[in-house]
């Protein structure tokens, strides 16, 4: 990516959609059109993996590093594809539309998919769906498993399994394979459902200009087939449960730091195996985006480590990974790296040496832009060079009005009329913002749909250290006006982002 350029960061589960989440059906298409036709080159996606309303469905903690979220799935395509018909899908329940309903949506979801897995069944020619269980065998055999015994134990976390099936001892795993294969089958099933819509989703993007940008978790949850089938990776006790866990200190986001409770890698095994599940982690990733962001990226170089048992993330350490190792081992792979770091918190010399060293793009926040010195500060746009990413906001922060309604304070409010030399209120920050943005020397400025829309602190995604009322938010579609094109694609041409 040579050019300057700039998109939109929209979730999938955010769009439009009469059943009652944001998918991959036509609302997704027509989301490529309206980037493409206000010249945006592009969408900014959060992770595809597996949900759990368990884990506060959560996209940064998937049981999955690698399984896509059947949730997404299109009703709309499956009826063209000939998984369910016409009828199977009418009579959907009234949904919320301005959110997504996670305890009304995932049975419906459910009941739909259960249709077309018993049609598929019915169904001769299985060549495609065959060579993608060939394929994606790697990942998808362990996960089809795990997702049939997580049901079967009622889910229960796998470490309270019997023991021999915690273990994976061969011969019990050969027969569970036996006694459960429908279920087994049907996980499959719904996973190249998935990939064949999304697929289809990408290749309409590319083919507008479109490029997708996908996120990265650089953790797994304990309670996931990456643990279970590789607990050697991770820092785990003799009952393999974790001994010691991820997080980050205190932060701008909170004053006791972050308790994600992820395990951690055991990066010297990782090393010994020549980091093989992380490169097969990447190949996965790059066949299904166009740029990576890896989230957390310092724990790539060095990671907060929290004992098992603390219940807040004060008492950690900082521990150093093999990152350059690590990195020129990928580079092996994958000469052109998509990678985009994402550096925010607690940043230290050695974590820009790795990016600088190897040419990764960080991120610059606006809204972190006049708490401070702005003649010193690092995310102002007259201090930020040209690799980097700059936003207004992420998923994690607060909607640019609402950050100036419930956030700044006079003295920010101060600077920030001071910078940009006009009149700043709640109505026309979002404006400002996404200017500023778009002016700088950035090879990207992203912008989350909110702050294209000016919407308030109500259409925030999520609270970091929050687990209740978050990814939640969806686009409303009379919220894409021609007066919102028309000033977004202006200003794209203006500053030269087209």
């Amino acid at each position: 990516m040579n050019n300057r350029v700039s998109g939109i960061l929209l979730h999938i589960s955010s769009l439009p959609s009469q059943f009652g989440i944001g998918d991959l059906g036509p609302e997704a298409y027509r989301f490529a059109d309206f980037l493409s036709e206000t010249k945006q080159g592009i969408w900014q996606i959060l992770p595809i993996n597996l949900t759990d309303l368990a884990q506060g469905n959560s996209p940064y903690q998937s049981a999955s590093a690698f399984a896509g979220n059947p949730l997404l799935l299109s009703p709309e395509i499956m009826v063209n594809d000939g998984f369910i018909t016409q009828s199977e899908v009418e009579n959907v329940p009234i949904f919320p539309k301005d959110h997504v309903d996670y305890t009304a949506v995932i049975p419906y979801k459910k009941r739909i998919l259960r249709v077309a897995y018993k049609r598929f069944q019915q169904m001769q020619n299985k060549q495609e769906y065959e060579a993608f269980c060939t394929e994606q065998s790697d990942w998808l055999d362990d996960f089809a498993l795990f997702i049939a015994l997580r049901g079967h134990f009622q889910g229960k976390p796998w470490t309270e399994w019997p023991n021999d099936i915690r273990d994976r001892k061969a011969d019990v795993m050969s027969s569970l394979k036996n006694k459960f294969r429908d279920t087994i089958d049907s996980g499959k099933f719904f996973q190249y459902l998935f990939f064949k819509q999304w697929h289809s989703f990408k290749d309409y993007c590319n083919h507008n200009g479109v490029q997708i940008f996908g996120d990265i978790p650089i953790y797994v949850i304990h309670d996931s087939v990456d643990v279970w089938a590789n607990p050697e990776l991770f820092m785990l006790d003799e009952e393999k449960r974790p001994s010691a866990v991820a997080g980050v200190p205190p932060d701008y986001f909170s004053e006791t730091g972050q308790l994600w409770g992820n395990p951690i890698y055991r990066w010297d095994v990782l090393r010994e195996s020549g980091y093989e599940w992380w490169i097969g982690r990447f190949e996965h990733n790059a066949d299904l985006l166009d740029l990576i962001r890896i989230d957390h990226f310092r724990g790539l170089v060095g990671y907060w480590l929290v004992p098992a048992g603390e219940t807040n993330a004060v008492n950690g350490q900082w521990v150093k990974a093999p990152a350059e190792d690590f990195f020129n081992a990928l580079l092996q792979r994958f000469p052109q790296l998509p990678i985009i770091a994402e550096d925010l918190g607690v940043i230290t010399s050695d974590v820009m040496e790795i990016m600088d060293r190897f040419e990764f793009p960080g991120m610059k926040i606006l809204l972190f832009a006049f708490g401070e010195d702005i003649a010193t500060n690092p995310y102002i746009p007259h201090n930020i060079g040209k690799n980097c990413f700059i936003y207004t906001g992420t998923h994690d922060n607060n909607t640019a009005r609402g950050w100036f309604e419930r956030e700044a304070s006079p003295d920010i409010k101060k600077r920030l009329f001071q910078y940009v030399g006009q009149e700043v209120c709640a109505e026309n920050i979002n404006c400002v913002l996404v200017r500023l943005a778009m002016m700088s020397v950035a090879k990207a400025a992203i912008f989350p749909m909110q702050d294209i829309l000016g919407l308030g602190e109500e259409a925030r995604m999520n609270r970091p250290a929050t687990t209740d009322n978050n990814w939640q938010w969806r686009l409303l579609p009379e919220q894409l006006t021609p007066s919102i094109n028309d000033r977004l694609r202006e200003m794209t041409k203006i500053y030269g982002r087209a």
